[in-house]
């Protein structure tokens, strides 16, 4: 498999294989050569361009060269962006030079810092946030009104997402890890297999026959805070994900729910996508993720079992925070807490190259 190595110095080492993007939800390959970057939609030869790489990492500069077709001026200039990022994680200020329309799409795009020597800079953690970049089709939040459902009183929620959810190239699997929205028809089987592997059943304690898994993703279908998603590389599904919105959750009564907290579970299916790098690629991308799919959240919290020790160090790694100690009626849990703010700051996106992140089999 070609992969893609992050150096000591934190610069990842490219293989043949390309870079890809998927901004604006189509998908685009990155070549570079030395100082010269060259992103190109592979179904269409004619939308491509070329850009120079500059003053590395502190005055960094990217300069159009040629090419880019004015109707996705802004895809090809927030790919180059993230390509550089990518490239060098010491840069997070990076200046754009060429046509006024650069400046332009990067306003549009809400990720603009003002100008320098009347050029537009791009800041690392603006540019991570933009949801453009990863969700293929993103929407505006709903409106804020408020509603009850079993006493609690809570904004009214979003509308599930459907097919493709998130999607991101993870330069050191050489693949594309995503997130799609669980189909019960389709999906029953595998859920119900990983619901009965022995790894996954030790602590989800939910094995059981094909019914039980049927009502129990139908359950969750029908429940407005939650979400089933299945986690794919490459396509392949390897983990199933709930996602939920916090303030109508079980963990509530815990802590001070904020109105757009989430919160996850998660189970890895397949024995052979237990590994680090595996690992690295999904606790890295569902925070980035939930705070993608909605501007208010500022926190993503969860509650693993108190005594899992390797989970709780994964966590850590990953920039959440542990809270507190208390008492499910199933289990002492710990609660964690991972803050907009310090995960966009502190580039958690990307693994932490000096402490290796080892695989989480499952939690709940």
């Amino acid at each position: 498999m070609s992969v893609h190595k992050i150096s000591s110095a934190g610069r990842i080492e490219l293989a043949s294989k390309p870079l890809l993007s998927y901004t604006d939800g189509s998908e685009y390959m990155i070549a570079v050569d030395g100082r010269t970057l060259i992103v190109q939609n592979p179904r269409d030869n004619d939308n491509s361009s070329v850009w120079k790489i500059s003053g590395l990492p502190s005055e960094t500069t990217l300069q159009w060269i040629r090419g880019t077709p004015s109707d996705s001026v802004a895809s090809h200039v927030l790919t180059a962006a993230e390509t550089v990022f990518t490239l060098h994680r010491t840069c997070t200020e990076i200046t754009i030079l060429g046509e006024r329309t650069l400046s332009d799409a990067l306003i549009n795009a809400g990720i603009s810092l003002p100008l320098h020597k009347n050029a537009p800079r791009i800041a690392r953690d603006m540019l991570w946030q933009a949801p453009q970049l990863w969700l293929p089709s993103p929407v505006s939040p709903v409106p804020l009104r408020y509603t009850l459902s079993d006493g609690k009183r809570h904004p009214i929620r979003p509308r599930k997402e459907r097919g493709t959810a998130y999607q991101r190239f993870i330069p050191w699997l050489g693949k594309t890890f995503s997130f799609r929205a669980i189909n019960i028809d389709q999906d029953l089987p595998l859920i119900h297999r990983w619901m009965n592997e022995p790894a996954v059943a030790k602590v989800w304690q939910e094995e059981g026959d094909l019914e039980k898994h049927r009502a129990y993703l139908t359950a969750i279908e029908k429940d407005p805070h939650m979400q089933s998603l299945i986690a794919c590389l490459d396509d392949e599904p390897f983990g199933y994900f709930e996602v939920y919105w916090a303030k109508e959750n079980r963990i509530a009564p815990f802590y001070d729910a904020d109105d757009f907290d989430r919160g996850w579970h998660v189970l890895i299916g397949e024995p052979s996508f237990r590994g680090k790098d595996f690992a690295t690629a999904w606790l890295t991308s569902i925070s980035h993720y939930l705070f993608l799919a909605d501007p208010r959240t500022r926190r993503v919290v969860g509650e693993p079992r108190a005594d899992h020790a390797q989970q709780l160090r994964n966590l850590d790694k990953s920039g959440y925070a542990k809270v507190k100690e208390f008492d499910f009626p199933h289990k002492r849990a710990m609660l964690v807490m991972l803050l907009r703010e310090h995960y966009f700051g502190g580039a958690y996106w990307w693994p932490r190259s000096d402490e290796a992140i080892t695989s989480i089999p499952s939690q709940s």
